[in-house]
């Protein structure tokens, strides 16, 4: 996403908001030892990023959780479609995987997003057996709203109430039999309002972060999150 800007007072998104959410859980499940019996796991990076993002979680989860797959969706300058690269993600999955194999699905920033359009949008619910969704934003973010379609339509799709959030938030039945969890931290410098990144499904853990990156790269946002994917 574009580098944080400061929010005018009175900015609202032009879609109903979900109430603030408690802190959940700050430690999450206590990891296993291994999850020899888990179904693959898919890794979604975010906007600007790499699969080099995951390196940390992929060290903690060597030879506890095989096989991950960790597909590179390259973004542009962020001109591309968040639709065009659930289609990408799909293909992806189907090609390691075949077309009908169960797997566990975890996107951090937009690439949640990217993995929620699938999931809801594109059939990938029918094989998705978990979700969890770390610091994406799930209703928009303020930062998106300055940035024109016609250049940026990977950031503009993050604009509150953009038609493609509308679809995802107005039919939430989409990820019904996805088992569904939420990692989000406060001060969360990309997810304008922070509270506002969590699923309409499923549990929601604040953790004790200090911004976006640290989420997915520091010890207090890996802990949980391994926990959960290291959950039978």
């Amino acid at each position: 996403m574009p580098s944080p800007q400061p929010a005018p007072n009175d900015a609202k998104p032009d879609h109903p908001q979900p109430s603030r959410p408690e802190p959940g859980s700050l430690a999450g499940p206590e990891p296993a030892a291994s999850a020899p019996d888990a179904p693959p796991l898919v890794l979604v990076h975010g906007l600007w990023d790499t699969p080099g993002l995951f390196r940390r979680l992929e060290k903690r989860l060597e030879g506890r959780r095989d096989p991950v797959l960790v597909p590179h969706l390259p973004h542009g300058l962020g001109e591309r479609p968040v639709l065009e690269l659930a289609e990408e993600l799909g293909q992806a999955v189907a090609d390691s995987f075949g077309p009908d194999r169960e797997v566990d699905v975890l996107g951090f920033s937009l690439g949640g997003v990217i993995a929620r359009t699938w999931i809801q949008l594109l059939g990938g619910g029918k094989r998705t057996r978990r979700f969890i969704s770390v610091g994406s934003p799930h209703r928009g973010s303020l930062l998106a709203l300055p940035w024109p379609r016609r250049w940026l339509s990977t950031v503009a799709d993050l604009r509150p109430g953009s038609p493609l959030l509308r679809r995802l938030n107005d039919h939430p039945e989409g990820l019904e039999g996805v088992e569904c969890t939420s990692f989000w931290c406060l001060p969360d410098q990309m997810v304008v309002p922070s509270w506002t990144g969590v699923l309409p499904r499923g549990p929601s853990h604040q953790l004790p972060v200090w911004h976006h990156q640290q989420l997915i790269t520091s010890p207090a946002g890996l802990d949980p999150i391994v926990g959960e994917l290291l959950r039978p």
